[in-house]
């Protein structure tokens, strides 16, 4: 029902059972939250298959670069916030994305362009 999600919890098990890289589902949204979670370095390279995008998962000393991936807004419950009230992830170790008038951007971005939005996912 959720493709973002299934793309986050994808990459999350992936981590969890130590995959070299994930499969999920292509679309241009998912391609653009993928290409931040590589601009911040929680994953490696992506790749366009078909009507697929492989994610190569990203290890630092066998330790996954992804602690853990929570999904705040969802389908039934969106969840918008203001530039003032944008989460903090662990005082900074992690980040949010979040989905601007602007395009898809982590909390820090989205507070230095004084932006806010939908809080997608909290990733660390």
């Amino acid at each position: 029902m959720d493709p973002v999600a299934d793309a986050l919890i994808r990459i999350k098990n992936g981590y969890l059972v130590g995959k070299v890289s994930v499969e999920v589902k292509y679309s241009k949204f998912i391609l653009k939250l993928m290409e931040v979670l590589g601009k911040e370095g929680y994953v490696g390279k992506l790749a366009k298959k078909d009507r697929l995008i492989i994610v190569e998962l990203r290890y630092e000393s066998r330790k996954p670069a992804v602690t853990d991936i929570k999904r705040v807004s969802k389908p039934s419950l969106r969840v918008y916030k203001g530039v003032k009230d944008l989460p903090r992830v662990l005082n900074g170790l992690g980040i949010a994305v979040i989905s601007t008038p602007k395009g898809l951007m982590t909390d820090k971005q989205a507070r230095k362009q004084r932006l806010g939005g939908e809080v997608l996912a909290l990733i660390w």
